[in-house]
């Protein structure tokens, strides 16, 4: 069932959904009185809860961060990436087996939710406002920054994904790499941003020789090894992105057909999340694989 894509145009859009697709919420905020133990919440419980598809409970987390923190643009962020993430949910988007098996790929196709989809611009408007306004009083504001980097990653999904504008897709990634540049730049030691780096560094690798230089002057760095290695940056110290991170890596084990390492990844994020069902199933599937001798 694991046929590698050949084609790494199709195979950069749609591994290109996992590295920004980071929340999962409802479709509207609404003003509910704050649980007493508000001030415990934190932005990574609700990843937890969404890295282990509780969406109703990730949902309520991150309603009650935008409540406590209205000046924060990682909030609306990580809700239109939660929209986001359910659509892709939804369409079975996030399947390894979808990623990597060349058929599957060429006849899939995407039926949009038309109300998901205003919401989740409605949400990255309001992030990229209040990024914009922190911006203005401090440039170099982090997280601002970093929401930058997600708003635009989210947009390139979409439109990829979704509705397969792949020129429009590219874009959004080659914007979300320069802001996630300049991020790096000022904090290197903001590991989530590394993997919007790695993540074009490894799929821009895998085109031509004559495209990876035309690339190469736009200040893109095709540079696959590169990117295997910028994505171990935010697999073994990302904040948010780093469960993301481990999964593209164990996608791009599966390519190499190093089962091994695949097998290491995936298993890792069995335990670390057991109610994910996408990483149960695809480790399953491997190890059926493994103990079959087949290759992939």
């Amino acid at each position: 069932m694991f046929h590698f894509a050949t084609r790494p145009k199709s195979l950069f859009f749609r591994l290109l959904v996992l590295a920004f697709c980071v929340a999962g919420l409802s479709i509207a905020l609404r003003a509910e009185p704050l649980p007493a133990d508000a001030g415990a919440l934190t932005l990574n419980t609700g990843f937890r809860y969404m890295y282990n598809l509780d969406f109703p409970s990730a949902h309520k987390t991150f309603e009650t961060w935008q409540q406590l923190h209205p000046a924060d643009p990682l909030g609306p962020a990580a809700n239109a990436a939660a929209y986001l993430f359910s659509e892709f949910e939804r369409l079975h988007i996030l399947e390894i087996e979808l990623f990597t098996d060349r058929d599957r790929l060429q006849l899939f196709k995407a039926v949009p939710d038309p109300q998901i989809k205003a919401s989740f611009e409605s949400e990255l408007a309001k992030a990229d406002r209040i990024a914009a306004d922190a911006l203005a009083q401090s440039p170099e504001d982090l997280d601002a920054l970093f929401a930058r980097v997600l708003t635009d990653g989210l947009r390139g999904d979409y439109a990829a994904l979704i509705e397969k504008q792949d020129g429009t897709g590219l874009n959004y990634l080659k914007s979300s790499r320069s802001t996630a540049q300049k991020l790096l730049a000022i904090d290197p030691e903001y590991y989530d941003a590394y993997l919007a780096i790695g993540i074009e560094n490894y799929l821009l690798g895998l085109r031509s020789a004559p495209v990876r230089w035309m690339l190469k002057l736009s200040g893109a760095k095709p540079d696959k090894e590169e990117g295997i290695t910028k994505l171990k940056i935010t697999a073994e110290n990302g904040r948010y992105l780093a469960p993301y991170a481990r999964l593209l890596l164990a996608i791009a084990a599966l390519r190499d057909k190093d089962r091994r390492t695949a097998t290491e990844l995936l298993s890792g994020l069995v335990r670390d999340f057991p109610e994910n069902r996408l990483y149960r199933n695809e480790l399953e599937r491997l190890q059926v694989f493994a103990r079959s001798n087949k290759e992939f």
